[in-house]
């Protein structure tokens, strides 16, 4: 499974890379934090695979990293997805690296 770290992200949006950013965290969790991704909750993510472009990179990403990872191995395994990144640490490394501040929980 292809990985990006939370500098690696920075640096795509910092220089405005097209692609899309997906998390796979439930709509209360979205709400309480995010990085304007997409929301896709894990659960949800094989019947909503048509949202996910593969077009372009897709950077996946949850809290802490395992459930972005489950989310790059199911669509890997059911639709063959080549184009996709699980973010190391999820929202919690970006909270640590860039934004102390942001709520996470």
């Amino acid at each position: 499974m292809k990985e990006i770290s939370v500098q690696e992200l920075k640096e795509k949006i910092d220089n405005k890379e097209d692609f899309q950013l997906i998390d796979v965290r439930e709509t209360f969790e979205y709400e309480v934090s995010n990085l304007n991704g997409e929301n896709i909750p894990l659960g949800g993510i094989l019947i909503e695979a048509d949202k996910v472009s593969k077009d372009k990179p897709v950077i996946v990403q949850c809290r802490s990293g395992k459930r972005s990872a489950a989310a790059v191995m199911q669509l890997e395994a059911q639709y063959g997805y080549e184009n996709l990144y699980n973010l190391k640490g999820g929202i919690l490394a970006w909270q640590e690296a860039f934004d102390p501040n942001m709520p996470v929980y």
